[in-house]
C-alpha cells in the first residue's frame, strides 16, 4: 500500500489476512490532513510496535509477527474513511488479561492522538479460539425462557424496573413488585443508581421482594424474577453476589460500564452463582452516542456476551433514549440479531429494550425487535393513572396486541388499561427523523 518502507510493516493486501490469527477492527477514521489510509496505518503502529518515530531497538521477530496490518480502505474524502486492522493473535494475552487486554489494544491510546480529529471502532471480529477462552451466558435466551415457563410460547418478556429509582424502603419496593408481578410482568429490577444505599438496604430490600413474589407465585403460578442491582467494584461483585443469593435473588444485575466487563465475567464463570445476569449499560453513551468519535454498541454487545451477560440493554427503535433515526434503528435490529445468533458455541443474549417505553409504543418495539426480547418500562408502567397494576396489564395489552396484528388503538377499543395508557401518553417518543 505505501513505498515508505517504515511503514509497510503495518500494511497488507486482503489476501494476507488469516481471519482466524486475527482480532480485526473496524474503525471509522476522520484524519487531519492526513488519509484515511494513513490514519489507519498510525493507529496499527501506535496499537502494536510502533511509535512516533523510528526506534533502534525493534527486533525482526517483533517486526514480523506483531505489527498490526491496515488491510482494507474505504474512503469517503480525502480525510474520512472506513479502514479495517488485523491485531496479531500473539499481540494479545487474553488468558491472563481477558477484556481489558483487547481493550488496550484495539480501543488504546488512539482515542487520543492529534493525528486524528475523529475515531470511532465500529465492529471487532474475533478467532473462534478467543472467544472460546470466555464461557460466555450461563442461560442464554432459552435459559431464562426455562425459568419463566415461556420456552413454548416464545412470546416477547415483559419487564419492568423499581420506580421512583431512589427513595423507596424495602417494604414499599416490595410493594411495588407486587403490583407490578400482579399485573404481569416477568422481570423486576432494580434502577442502576440503587445498590446498598441506608435507605434501602440490598440485603433487607431483596428479602421483602421475594415475599412478595413468593405471594405471586401461590396466587398465581407464575414465576417473576427480580434482579437487585450488585453495581460495585470489581474486585467486590462476589461479595455483593453472595448477599444477594443468601436472601434469595433469582438474578443478579451489574452496571457494565461503572463496573467493568470484568465484573461481568466474575459473575457468570463463577461456578456458585447459578442465576442469570442482567447487564445494565449506563454510561454507554459517552463512548457509543458520537457516530464519529468512541466505541459502537456492537461493541460493547460483543464483550458483554463474552463476558457471560445474560441479558443486555440494547436499545429501543421507539423510547426516550438515544437518536430516532432510521439509521439507530438499523443499528439495534443487528445488534440483537448478533445477540440472539450463533457466536463460536457460546449462548446467546437476551436483548432488552428500555428507556421511555409505555403501552402506546411497546407492540412498535415488538413489531420491529421481534419476540425475544425483553420489553421494560418504568415509568410506562408505574405512571399509568390507575396504578401499577393496570400498568403493567396494558403492557401486556400492547405486547398482545403486536402479537395479534393488531392497532393498539382498535386493540385499545376492549381493553381499558391500554385505553386509558393511550389516552395518557398516545404515541409518545415513536417519531423518527
Amino acid at each position: 500500500m505505501f513505498d515508505d518502507e517504515s511503514v509497510k510493516p503495518f500494511t497488507a493486501s486482503p489476501e494476507e489476512i488469516e481471519p482466524e490469527k486475527n482480532i480485526i477492527a473496524t474503525y471509522y477514521v476522520e484524519g487531519r490532513n492526513i488519509s484515511p489510509l494513513e490514519a489507519g496505518v498510525k493507529i496499527a503502529a501506535e496499537e502494536s510496535i510502533g511509535t512516533w518515530t523510528e526506534i533502534t531497538t525493534a527486533t525482526d521477530w517483533c517486526v514480523r509477527n506483531l505489527a498490526a496490518k491496515v488491510y482494507d480502505c474505504r474512503n469517503d474524502n480525502e480525510s474520512t474513511g472506513v479502514v479495517k486492522i488485523a491485531y496479531p493473535d500473539e499481540l494479545f494475552d487474553v488468558e491472563t488479561g481477558g477484556i481489558p487486554n483487547i481493550l488496550s489494544i484495539v480501543a488504546g491510546n488512539l482515542f487520543g492522538m492529534s493525528s486524528l480529529r475523529n475515531v470511532r471502532l465500529l465492529d471487532l471480529q474475533f478467532p473462534s479460539e478467543v472467544v472460546r477462552l470466555f464461557k460466555g451466558p450461563k442461560f442464554g435466551i432459552d435459559g431464562i425462557r426455562k425459568l419463566v415457563g415461556t420456552l413454548e410460547s416464545r412470546r416477547p418478556h415483559l419487564g419492568t424496573i423499581i420506580k421512583p429509582k431512589v427513595g423507596l424502603n424495602p417494604k414499599d419496593t416490595a410493594a411495588v413488585a407486587y403490583e407490578a408481578a400482579m399485573g404481569g410482568v416477568d422481570f423486576i429490577k432494580d434502577d442502576e443508581t440503587l445498590t446498598n444505599q441506608r435507605f434501602c438496604p440490598l440485603a433487607d430490600r431483596i428479602t421483602s421482594v421475594m415475599e412478595a413474589l413468593d405471594r405471586v407465585r401461590s396466587e398465581t403460578g407464575r414465576t417473576v424474577l427480580y434482579s437487585p442491582d450488585i453495581t460495585t467494584e470489581t474486585h467486590r461483585v462476589l461479595d455483593l453476589a453472595d448477599v444477594a443469593l443468601e436472601h434469595g435473588a433469582p438474578a443478579l444485575m451489574v452496571d457494565v460500564i461503572p463496573s467493568g466487563f470484568s465484573a461481568v465475567r466474575a459473575l457468570a464463570e463463577d461456578p456458585s452463582i447459578n442465576v442469570p445476569v442482567h447487564v445494565h449499560r449506563c454510561m454507554h453513551a459517552v463512548m457509543t452516542r458520537n457516530p464519529k468519535h468512541g466505541i459502537s454498541m456492537m461493541v460493547v454487545a460483543k464483550l458483554v456476551r463474552m463476558a457471560g451477560g445474560d441479558q443486555l440493554h440494547t436499545g429501543t427503535v421507539a423510547g426516550k433514549m438515544g437518536e430516532k433515526s432510521k439509521d439507530a434503528m438499523n443499528d439495534i435490529i443487528r445488534i440483537n440479531e448478533f445477540m440472539r445468533g450463533g457466536f463460536h458455541g457460546l449462548k446467546t443474549t437476551f436483548p432488552v429494550a428500555s428507556g421511555g417505553v409505555h403501552p402506546g409504543i411497546a407492540a412498535a418495539n415488538v413489531e420491529l425487535l421481534g419476540r425475544d426480547l425483553v420489553i421494560q418500562a418504568g415509568g410506562g408502567i408505574h405512571g399509568h393513572p390507575d396504578g401499577t397494576r393496570a400498568g403493567a396489564i396494558a403492557m401486556r395489552q400492547s405486547i398482545d396486541a403486536a402479537l395479534e396484528g393488531v392497532p393498539v388503538e382498535e386493540y385499545s377499543k376492549d381493553h381499558e388499561e391500554l385505553r386509558i395508557a393511550l389516552q395518557k401518553w398516545g404515541s409518545k417518543f415513536s417519531d423518527f427523523d
